[in-house]
C-alpha cells in the first residue's frame, strides 16, 4: 500500500516531529538521561541535532515549492 501525502502533509509532519523532540529535550527525565556517563550514541548525535536536521528538511521543501513555482509562472507567462 503506498501512502499518498501532499506537500503541505509532509510539512506538518516533519514540524510535528521537531516539535515533539523539542518537547522531550526540554523534560528534566531526558536531561537526567542525556547527562548519565553511560548515555551515548554511535555518530555522536542528539535530539538537538535532530530538530535540527527536521528544520532543514522543512526549509529544504520550502525552497523547491518556491523554485516550482516560480518556474511554473515563468512557463505559463
Amino acid at each position: 500500500m503506498e501512502i499518498i501525502l501532499t506537500t503541505s502533509e509532509i510539512r506538518a509532519i516533519l514540524q510535528g516531529c521537531q516539535q515533539t523532540l523539542r518537547l522531550v529535550q526540554s523534560t528534566t527525565e531526558y536531561r537526567l538521561i542525556r547527562s548519565s556517563p553511560y548515555f551515548s550514541t554511535s555518530n555522536d548525535v542528539y535530539i538537538g541535532d535532530a530538530v535540527n536536521v527536521l528544520g532543514e528538511l522543512v526549509e529544504a521543501i520550502d525552497e523547491v515549492e518556491q523554485i516550482t513555482q516560480y518556474k511554473e509562472g515563468i512557463i505559463n507567462d
